[in-house]
């Protein structure tokens, strides 16, 4: 049974890297030690991985990367800290403070 994993890599600037291996500890390795000019942590090492979670289905994986690449700061370091709970609260939009009044 292959395994999946999306994580989550803090880096040097103190942004986050969101990726999906199969491969997690080589995927790790790869950006620690720079070996791709053109991705985005090269000019941000060093790295740390800071979350990952596994997925039997690729499919199941990519579509998670792809969810939590467009998360706020908030909803990702709420996954990183575990504290899942969060993120309905965290997933709410601000009311319109017009809407309603007339």
């Amino acid at each position: 049974m292959n395994q999946y994993y999306v994580y989550i890599l803090k880096c040097s600037d103190n942004s986050y890297y969101t990726g999906v291996t199969n491969h997690l500890n080589l995927r790790f390795q790869q950006h620690q030690q720079g070996s791709e000019p053109s991705s985005y942590t090269f000019q941000r090492r060093p790295v740390e991985l800071v979350f990952h979670t596994e997925f039997n289905e690729i499919e199941q994986a990519i579509a998670f990367e792809k969810q939590v690449k467009g998360w706020s700061r908030k909803k990702k370091e709420a996954i990183i800290n575990d504290q899942w709970e969060k993120l309905p609260d965290l997933s709410k939009r601000k009311k319109d403070s017009s809407a309603g009044s007339e």
